[in-house]
């Protein structure tokens, strides 16, 4: 017999950790104000959170602006080629010395009283400086700088200076970034443009969503029936037992839906290429030897596999998901497509094609999704003593020789372990 719910609701002074139990969690983690706040300096402001890939930083003054929690910073390539995460807001009244999202720039300057910054974040000039004599030193001023790390081009920053090694945090995640990376088909991945939309909701209902296989033929049933019958049988996952999710530690957690992409390294040729591709086979077929081609073929659906990382992106198939949180019921969503940086024209196209069509602004997953986590928002507020259950799979979860924690693609251990990390950074000093 199965073992029963262990959810218990909660009740007054309850703790954050009693918020988070084996098989359920409380639906105050979607609605209360107080706890989202919380969230933020215990979570946000403390642990390493995703702001760039390499390739938007290429050369010396490259930057693109992001937002952790709340605050704005801007990620830059300085003249020495160091990647610096700096506070955007001037040292003087506090305004933000850049609104552009991406460009190429020799500095920052604070449009309200012109005080100037360079790339590494010092102050290099203040108009009228005089007012200052034997106030102030400019090297006391600089913008400030965060603590930054990169693994596989992924470039991370946090405003805790003494957070643990970034792969140390990462820890058995960066396996899954390796094999994420080789869909470039030899070349390195670049970034290929993004759109962002909002939905009325929390943050950690689209943090589940991405390890949940167990809803993708029924949210996304129209799109199944929209492609061909190759691709709708490569994404027919769920009854495959190959297809499995796994929780790799410190909130990441990794589903698998397509086994036979998850290492292109790996191919024993019996994989025939669809022949929605043929005019692209042809045309690569001109410039590149047969087996390169099946290679970049392969991958242009992207990796067989969603990689979570907690708590704020998704290395999803062939593009990165980006959440925002702006308010405990409003969450930004960022999908940056992904294409291979060097390589062929025709193939980057076909890949974007590809994300247009599930995850682009017209495509059919973006909307389905949205729609779904909007109304578990709304749901949140009936019941307040039923607990939102993650309980899937537990009667079946194993434990790998290496400590993964491993279930079928349609089960919650991807959540479980996005909500036992959730736990101890919220139980943190309370």
């Amino acid at each position: 017999m199965n073992a029963p719910l262990r959810f218990h609701p909660r009740v007054p002074g309850t703790s954050h950790a009693d918020l988070v139990q084996p098989d359920g969690v409380d639906p105050s983690l979607y609605n209360d104000p107080a706890i989202f706040e919380a969230e933020l300096d215990k979570i946000f402001y403390k642990t390493w959170i995703w702001v760039a890939h390499e390739s938007e930083l290429r050369e010396p003054g490259d930057f693109k602006t992001a937002t952790i929690g709340r605050q704005p910073v801007i990620v830059v390539r300085d003249r020495s080629g160091k990647i610096n995460v700096l506070e955007n807001r001037c040292r003087h009244r506090g305004a933000t010395v850049c609104e552009k999202h991406k460009g190429n720039a020799t500095g920052f300057t604070c449009p309200y009283h012109s005080w100037s910054y360079g790339l590494d974040g010092k102050l290099r000039a203040l108009p009228y400086p005089d007012g200052y004599t034997d106030l102030i030193e400019k090297s006391d001023l600089p913008l400030k700088s965060l603590r930054v790390g990169s693994y596989a081009g992924m470039v991370f920053a946090s405003f805790n200076q003494e957070v643990q090694p970034l792969e140390e945090f990462l820890g058995g995640a960066r396996h899954w970034m390796d094999l994420f990376m080789k869909q470039g088909a030899g070349y390195p991945i670049k970034t290929m443009g993004e759109h962002k939309f909002k939905f009325d909701g929390n943050w950690k209902i689209q943090l589940e969503n991405t390890t949940d296989g167990y809803h993708f033929p029924v949210v996304h049933k129209t799109f199944m029936q929209s492609v061909d019958e190759e691709t709708s049988e490569m994404l027919s996952f769920m009854t495959d037992e190959a297809s499995v999710t796994r929780a790799l530690g410190n909130g990441h957690s990794v589903m698998v839906m397509v086994p036979e992409h998850v290492d292109f390294d790996q191919d024993d040729g019996s994989e025939q290429l669809q022949a929605r591709f043929a005019d692209t086979i042809a045309e690569l077929s001109r410039d590149f030897p047969p087996e390169q081609v099946r290679r970049i073929v392969r991958s242009l659906h992207g990796a067989g596999f969603n990689l979570n990382l907690f708590p704020n992106v998704a290395m999803s198939m062939s593009f990165f998901r980006v959440l925002r949180p702006i308010s405990v019921t409003e969450t930004e969503i960022r999908h940056v497509a992904l294409g291979m940086d060097g390589g062929p024209e025709v193939a980057n196209r076909e890949r974007m094609r590809i994300h247009e069509h599930f995850q682009g602004p017209f495509g059919f997953g973006s909307p389905d999704d949205a729609e779904a986590w909007e109304r578990v928002q709304a749901g949140s507020y009936a019941g307040r003593d039923v607990p939102i259950l993650v309980n899937r799979g537990l009667n079946r979860e194993t434990v790998e020789p290496n400590g993964d924690r491993m279930s079928h693609s349609t089960d919650e251990t991807g959540m479980r372990e996005a909500y036992d990390m959730w736990k101890r950074m919220m139980s943190n000093d309370e």
